[in-house]
């Protein structure tokens, strides 16, 4: 089965991060007697002294530009992965900063500057699933699952 990723964003400096291992659930106990509360809860995640926003992927185009990876199963065991049906832009202003897929238990990642064209070619061996993420500097975070 291919993992989920899980990527947060900084509001205010734009950092974004992959979460590597989710590890251990925090219990949090407030109170005492009958005002007692428990609660579970993630780790949270802290930059420029605020907590990070969870970037929940977007997985329906509904503008002129489009985000949504393509995916093509080649031979091989590879894949080639273009991010739009129509090519999206890459200009300073606006471009798809990475691309990341997760297939089987690996990931990779493939990072792009302005003027590169969107979309790279990766190796997935002889995995069947594939969940690929193209990252927007100005649309966010975009996801699509392909089964070869």
């Amino acid at each position: 089965m291919t993992k989920e990723l899980k990527f947060y964003r900084c509001l205010d400096c734009g950092y974004v991060l992959e979460v590597l291992d989710f590890g251990t659930r925090q219990v949090i106990t407030k109170g005492e007697s009958f005002a007692k509360s428990t609660t579970i809860a993630d780790a949270k995640l802290i930059c420029c002294n605020k907590e990070m926003e969870l970037l929940v992927p977007n997985t329906v185009d509904a503008s002129a530009e489009k985000h949504l990876p393509v995916v093509e199963f080649l031979e091989g065991g590879k894949i080639s992965v273009k991010v739009g049906s129509v090519t999206h832009p890459m200009i300073e202003s606006h471009y798809i900063k990475w691309i990341t897929i997760a297939s089987g238990d690996k990931v990779q990642r493939v990072i792009l500057d302005p003027g590169q064209a969107p979309e790279a070619i990766f190796d997935i061996g002889g995995e069947i699933d594939v969940n690929v993420y193209a990252y927007c500097n100005l649309h966010g975070l975009w996801k699509t699952s392909a089964k070869k």
